[in-house]
């Protein structure tokens, strides 16, 4: 490996970059583990609520699945946006410290 990318991987940048991706990623991951499993804890605690009728077709269970769903496609899009705007960005300074 070239000295150049020894000196990026010691870098306090690069290490300062890497600490802020997986704080981001562990907390984005507990988020969608409460509400997953928060929703699965529901179901089992609390048969009552989850079995209500709400109209004619469906009960809250359903919606609430309908909403753990939705969840994890706003949990990803919150991440890409990230991803894009702060990440990225970082990743593209240290490679030109690399040229």
């Amino acid at each position: 490996m070239s000295n150049n990318f020894q000196k990026v991987l010691n870098s306090d940048k690069f290490k300062n970059l890497i600490k802020k991706r997986w704080r981001f990623s562990f907390f984005m991951l507990a988020v969608l583990f409460v509400v997953y499993y928060g929703y699965i804890f529901l179901i089992a605690l609390n048969k009552d609520l989850v079995t209500m009728k709400v109209g004619v077709y469906t009960n809250v269970g359903i919606l609430m699945g309908v909403g753990v769903i939705f969840a994890a496609w706003i949990l990803t899009y919150i991440y890409v946006i990230w991803a894009n705007n702060v990440y990225d960005k970082e990743v593209e300074d240290i490679k030109k410290e690399l040229q």
